[in-house]
């Protein structure tokens, strides 16, 4: 059983980041403040959940959020700031975009780097923990499959729409034989899928 609020004194947004381990393509981050009474027997940490209910509880969530926004940091800023500070950046720009200022983050992971002004809680799996960060893990999953399936019919080979760049052994395999595309991020090493590590 997922759990309201991390605190009750502030207004709080859970933040969460979807493509961290992926080859190509953006990371994208999400923010979303919740209502005090919200509750969903669906939602979870999205990686549990089933991509069509995913989809559902996106409009599910955008509807009933007091505020959510999304961030993302391209392929390119990745490779110049690394996956984790691309990671954090992008939870930043989605807390930018709220329409409504959080004064309390919760953040899943265990690491975060300061936003300005805003105190922040790390929480180790949090998305499996907290409403809102698992709302906001639904939101990054989703927008980012969105954009790796907008992008599959530019390199089919890659095989986006499937493993939206994840390493997967086609993904591999197609990365050594064709190199990497344009929205590969340069800085990921790519090795033969045959082998345990990556």
């Amino acid at each position: 059983m997922l759990l309201p609020f991390y605190q009750n004194e502030f207004l709080e947004a859970g933040c969460d980041e979807a493509g961290r381990g992926c080859l190509a393509g953006p990371v994208f981050a999400a923010a979303v403040i919740l209502p005090k009474n919200f509750n969903h027997p669906l939602l979870n940490d999205s990686k549990q959940i089933k991509e069509k209910d995913r989809f559902i509880l996106r409009k599910e969530i955008e509807e009933t959020a007091i505020a959510f926004a999304v961030g993302m940091v391209d392929h390119q800023e990745i490779d110049k700031i690394n996956i984790l500070n691309a990671s954090f950046l992008a939870m930043h720009r989605a807390v930018e975009k709220l329409t409504i200022k959080p004064d309390f983050l919760i953040i899943d992971g265990n690491r975060f780097n300061v936003y300005p002004n805003i105190k922040h809680q790390c929480i180790v799996k949090g998305d499996s923990k907290y409403f809102s960060i698992a709302a906001a893990s639904i939101l990054a999953k989703t927008y980012r499959d969105d954009f790796m399936a907008a992008i599959d019919s530019e390199f089919p080979a890659y095989q986006w729409k499937k493993n939206k760049g994840y390493p997967t052994i086609v993904h591999r395999n197609a990365v050594l034989e064709l190199g990497f595309s344009p929205y590969h991020r340069k800085t990921f090493k790519v090795s033969n899928p045959q082998l345990s590590i990556f």
